[in-house]
């Protein structure tokens, strides 16, 4: 029996979105935003030197059609990776209207999103009223820090320790349909901070507020502060059965790396494993081994987006693609016959861009296992169909397998 292996890089876009233009960072249009195309670029002018240096260099992920995905995507080709192919490959266009986690996700795994998320405006405050009240309840406190769009390094840096002084939760949002809650893990407590969110959930979610995130943090105001890997996504239950529900209806088991278990709200999720990209490499690894016969692993790894795009850095987003792309290059050694790996992207957050917001762009899809070839520019959708058709079970909603 064969086994699937989903792996989202996450944000690592592949620009040519039809309709990126109505998509904003800074208050401009995303039109032209090409994650991989323009680091490549960046990286062959010698503008990305960083603790690398040279062309970017890519060569497992090349080998499996990167060249030809970014080509099919936008029309150009990309400096240092070549338009060639030993897996099957193409680019996945979107249809949700938000280019955020769990739209990218849900659609990756057969379901579109059908209703708009709420933001909350860059304004201060940011939250209505009664949410503010809401928090101050849930955490018996007498007010909130932040309530205000804000990077979330930067925010604790700020109000850290304020934080600690009053013992108040430090609220903030982003341009994504997001409410976070930073807290100190010794002198708040980390389960207090995931009660908290916990709590809230229910009342944001039916603000169609995409998710509440906890966001823990350790330090002093002396030393500084950092956050911890604690983080939990409490998202809004996806409105149809997902391709892990389709496996796991099916009697299969589904395996979930990084926040996979979080974004889909583990329905239809069996086990969950966390951690640093790092250290999820090695889930990854550890399920390649064992992960029984007709499985799903599903797997994201968030720092190419969370650590390198929204901070505009190019030079740490090349490095770590590269240490992907060696990483994948090892793992694919340990594959059995039969064995599909399917490697995408959620979103786009192009690190040479305005602003610092995820940016609009089709994805690329480079597959091993299923044969060779172009796919050309198929949905988001297509992946949960072609996963389904390799596993042998059922499919739901309206995509359509690209496999040959």
């Amino acid at each position: 029996m064969t086994r699937a292996f989903l792996v989202v890089m996450d944000s690592v876009g592949c620009g040519g979105a039809p309709d990126a233009g109505e998509f904003f960072n800074a208050g401009k249009p995303d039109t032209g935003a090409n994650t991989l195309l323009h680091i490549a670029r960046a990286c062959a002018e010698g503008q990305a030197e960083a603790g690398r240096s040279g062309p970017l260099r890519l060569p497992n992920l090349a080998r499996l059609g990167l060249g030809t995905a970014i080509a099919t995507a936008c029309g150009e080709a990309a400096p240092g990776i070549e338009a060639m192919s030993e897996g099957l490959c193409g680019a996945a266009t979107e249809v949700s209207r938000g280019k955020d986690t769990p739209s990218g996700h849900w659609e990756l795994a057969g379901v579109p999103v059908p209703w708009e998320w709420h933001y909350f405006p860059k304004t201060v405050p940011s939250f209505p009223e009664e949410v503010r009240q809401a928090v101050c309840r849930a955490a018996g406190t007498a007010d909130i820090l932040g309530n205000c769009h804000a990077s979330g390094t930067l925010i604790i840096e700020e109000l850290g320790a304020e934080h600690m002084r009053t013992g108040w939760p430090i609220c903030y949002t982003s341009v994504d349909s997001v409410f976070q809650i930073a807290a100190h893990e010794e002198t708040f407590g980390e389960a207090r901070l995931q009660k908290l969110c916990q709590d809230l959930a229910p009342m944001l979610h039916g603000m169609r507020v995409g998710r509440v995130i906890s966001r823990p943090f350790v330090g002093s105001p002396e030393e500084g502060f950092v956050r911890t890997t604690n983080r939990h996504d409490y998202a809004i239950a996806p409105p149809a059965p997902t391709l892990c529900d389709w496996v796991h209806a099916a009697g299969r088991k589904v395996l979930a790396v990084g926040k996979i278990g979080d974004i889909f709200s583990m329905q239809g999720i069996d086990e969950v494993r966390r951690g640093t990209d790092a250290t999820l490499i090695g889930h990854l690894g550890d399920f390649i081994d064992a992960a029984p016969d007709g499985s799903l692993t599903f797997a994201n790894f968030v720092e190419f987006d969370s650590v390198y795009g929204h901070r505009r850095d190019v030079s740490g987003y090349a490095r770590a693609l590269e240490w992907f792309d060696a990483e994948l290059g090892r793992l694919m050694t340990r594959l059995r016959p039969g064995d599909m790996v399917l490697v995408t992207a959620d979103h786009g957050n192009d690190p040479t861009w305005r602003g610092t917001d995820h940016t609009r762009e089709r994805v690329p899809v480079v597959c091993h296992g299923v044969g060779a070839g172009a796919i050309g520019n198929v949905a988001f959708v297509d992946v949960a169909a072609s996963i389904a058709a390799h596993l042998g079970v059922p499919a739901q909603g309206p995509g359509r397998s690209f496999l040959p």
